[in-house]
């Protein structure tokens, strides 16, 4: 039996905890920030705030004490958001110890820093001198919260440049409804699944304003050429794209109702304020949000054309009109497809 801490009880933190629960090889403690999450697992074996309806396996324990959620956990899974990461473990750090694995399962860039998630927790494990050399991994693909819950088949990819960590996670996660790959690029992995949610976001606005299919298409692959300008000047390979973490889940979140990314995005295109789209979500997160400026801040830093998500920034922060800005990306001056560093 192995010991994992899942921090973070949100859906997606809450349909992983599930995966290893129902494996039946696993003891896993679920952490959550709030007492109403604890309560409802330990009640009726469901996170009825975040994923109402899924039911929790018995091998999953919920606490609300950081402490006794990593106590002997050989994996710690990382599901917090991504602007809580830093200051999480932070405050885990005196209860970690040297030979933990820990797996990111965060999509998202930190805004100020622009660090993917691995390397702010890489980070603070290091000055923390609690875990001197971390061996850490990123989870990522398409992966619906609910129906990974329920057992739909699905696939993802875990990525590390530890591959016995690799190995070990595709193990120790795979069963016959949940297929985990592995990968080494963890740069392209990660910007993957965070930057897809920003081509998320102008999907729904497309779609808020009542604009077509032929819309979508053009939007899924344009946003898929500028995520991957960023990506490899950040260190990733082109050919990750192609993959889970890449047009995989971009074409999920952009396409599918489920996604909070999207459904952000339709609102905004309906004319409504971002300010109350996001009240109305009971504390749900889109990351798209947060990492629209953050990405904006990767491709002025490599010196990258990112029309898509500059005109998503606008929206989000500046208070540009969807229609303007749909308006702007069709105006732009002519290019080739095919040059991969060209807008």
């Amino acid at each position: 039996m192995s010991d994992i801490a899942v921090i973070g009880a949100g859906a997606w933190g809450t349909a992983l905890s599930i995966v290893l629960g129902r494996k039946g090889t696993h003891h896993v403690k679920l952490w959550a920030f709030e007492k109403e999450v604890c309560e409802s697992i330990l009640a009726r074996r469901s996170n009825g705030l975040f994923l109402p309806g899924a039911k929790i396996p018995a091998a999953v324990t919920p606490t609300n004490r950081l402490e006794e959620a990593l106590r002997g956990a050989e994996i710690v899974v990382s599901v917090m958001p991504s602007h809580h990461c830093r200051g999480l473990f932070r405050q885990m750090a005196p209860y970690l110890a040297p030979e933990m694995l820990f797996v990111s399962a965060t999509k998202g860039v930190e805004t100020d820093s622009l660090q993917r998630m691995s390397e702010v927790i890489a980070q603070v494990l290091c000055e923390s001198r609690c875990v001197p050399t971390p061996r850490i991994g990123a989870l990522s693909g398409p992966s619906f919260a609910t129906e990974v819950a329920r057992g739909d088949p699905t696939a993802i990819t875990i990525a590390s440049k530890d591959s016995q960590l690799a190995e070990t996670v595709q193990r120790e996660f795979s069963e016959p409804c949940f297929r985990v790959y592995t990968n080494d690029d963890v740069a392209g992995v990660e910007l993957g699944g965070s930057l897809k949610n920003v081509i998320a976001i102008a999907a729904g606005v497309c779609d808020g304003l009542g604009l077509g299919f032929n819309t979508i298409a053009a939007l899924i692959t344009r946003g898929l050429a500028e995520i991957t300008r960023v990506a490899v000047a950040c260190g990733a390979r082109a050919d990750t794209m192609a993959g889970l973490a890449g047009i995989g889940d971009l074409v999920l979140t952009c396409t599918g109702g489920l996604s909070r990314n999207r459904t952000v995005g339709v609102e905004l295109g309906r004319g409504r304020k971002l300010d109350e789209i996001i009240a109305g979500m009971h504390g749900m997160v889109a990351e798209g949000v947060l990492t629209t400026k953050a990405a904006v801040g990767l491709a002025r830093k490599h010196a990258v054309e990112m029309p898509i998500t500059e005109q998503m920034d606008a929206i989000l922060n500046q208070g540009k009109t969807p229609r303007d800005a749909i308006h702007e990306l069709m105006t732009r001056p002519g290019t080739s497809e095919v040059a991969l560093h060209r807008a």
